[in-house]
């Protein structure tokens, strides 16, 4: 097994270890939550008389999510890991989403794969309404991270999780489908497709389905 391999299944060993604790000693799972939504999408965000299943996939039409902005007071903290143009493009986008709606974003920067768990979870300890994610490196431990944390809501941005729980929403596009060590991307990865303006509809279109409790699916965009 690739080093980078073993790494990333020690840092989902260790995420698991609790977990299995808590089963054995009978702590129950948290609740999952179902706050109220902040607003409500465009009817084209996605088809109303066959909404998205878990983890399904819609393609929401070009402005539906325009009119969905995060109340105020909104608070949101930014993970990322890379600093690879594409990387660099999705946190000038978020960057850029958070100022303009007055959202305020802490900065979590991940530059070693044994720090991820312990920054993601410093992230949940915040407990801003929502935690977003920018960055490759970061998706095969967000997988059993965000399982165990069912009251947080996540938002991947530029990439996705194979098998979502229902507080992780994703924002990506034909190449940048990136889904975690072994799955690849479920379109052909594309470094180019990386563009400011991609991205600012990613951050948008994510963001407003979160805002409107339309979690747990992916937010596949043109």
């Amino acid at each position: 097994m690739p080093p980078r391999s073993l790494a990333h299944a020690a840092l989902i060993a260790a995420a698991v270890v609790p977990l299995v604790a808590g089963c054995a000693s009978g702590v129950a799972a948290p609740t999952p939550s179902s706050p109220a939504a902040h607003a409500t999408v465009g009817p084209d965000f996605y088809d109303e008389e066959h909404p998205p299943p878990p983890e399904g996939t819609i393609t929401p039409a070009p402005g539906s999510w325009d009119h969905v902005h995060p109340p105020k007071g909104y608070r949101a903290v930014l993970v990322t890991m890379g600093t690879d143009p594409q990387t660099t493009t999705l946190v000038t986008a978020i960057d850029e989403w958070a100022r303009a709606e007055s959202v305020s974003l802490e900065h979590i920067v991940v530059t070693k794969h044994d720090e991820i768990i312990d920054k993601v979870e410093r992230a949940i300890d915040l407990k801003t309404e929502l935690v977003i994610s920018a960055g490759n490196d970061l998706v095969d431990a967000l997988a059993t991270i965000t399982a165990a944390h069912l009251q947080q809501n996540f938002l991947v941005v530029g990439a996705e999780l194979a098998e979502p729980t229902f507080n992780v929403t994703a924002a990506d596009w034909p190449g940048a489908s990136y889904r975690g060590e072994g799955l690849g991307a479920s379109s052909t990865y594309d470094p180019k497709s990386f563009t400011p303006e991609r991205a600012g509809r990613a951050i948008r279109a994510g963001t407003a389905a979160v805002l409107s409790n339309h979690t747990g699916i992916v937010i596949s965009l043109d």
